[in-house]
């Protein structure tokens, strides 16, 4: 064996290396470029890259300033996404999960409310299609839309039943 295969090799840092500062910057549009994002989802991500705290806020403050960053348009194209599979209570939750302030989340989603229903029935429709002929199939299918995040009413009326 050479004298140098017996050596083992250096422990590598386990610290991320300091990213450069005008990769920050780089980085944030490059992610604002592929989709919105909620300014807590975009501080979480470029804090994983390594970036500090004050460079981030710093950087997204100016970005709001000039709107290339908002939660308001963040939480309308989150909904606009996802309203077809989902109920206002999973949207709230998920937007709150993203950062979202609730005054944001209200005022986007009282936009949809009146289209909840409808959203509800065609989720159900694709999902079962036909009104539930014992107590279990209705409990399971009761399940199902409360897990998509719609409320009682809504999914008493999409079913077709009178009690839930």
């Amino acid at each position: 064996m050479p004298p140098s295969a017996s050596k083992l090799p250096e422990p590598r840092p386990t610290l991320k290396p300091t990213p450069e500062p005008g990769t920050l910057r780089e980085r944030a549009l490059g992610l604002l470029a592929r989709r919105e994002h909620s300014r807590a989802e975009l501080a979480r991500k470029l804090g994983a890259a390594g970036f500090s705290r004050e460079e981030i806020g710093i950087l997204l403050d100016t970005f709001e300033a000039k709107n290339w960053l908002s939660d308001q348009r963040f939480a309308e194209s989150y909904v606009a996404d996802h309203r077809a599979r989902a109920g206002s209570i999973k949207l709230a939750y998920d937007l709150r999960q993203r950062g979202v302030s609730e005054s944001i989340i209200g005022s986007v989603l009282s936009e949809n409310r009146d289209t909840e229903l409808e959203r509800a029935r065609e989720v159900w429709q694709k999902k079962f299609g036909a009104p539930p002929t014992n107590a279990k199939e209705k409990s399971k299918q009761i399940r199902f839309m409360q897990s998509r995040g719609f409320i009682g009413e809504v999914i008493r009326h999409a079913i077709g039943t009178s009690e839930a």
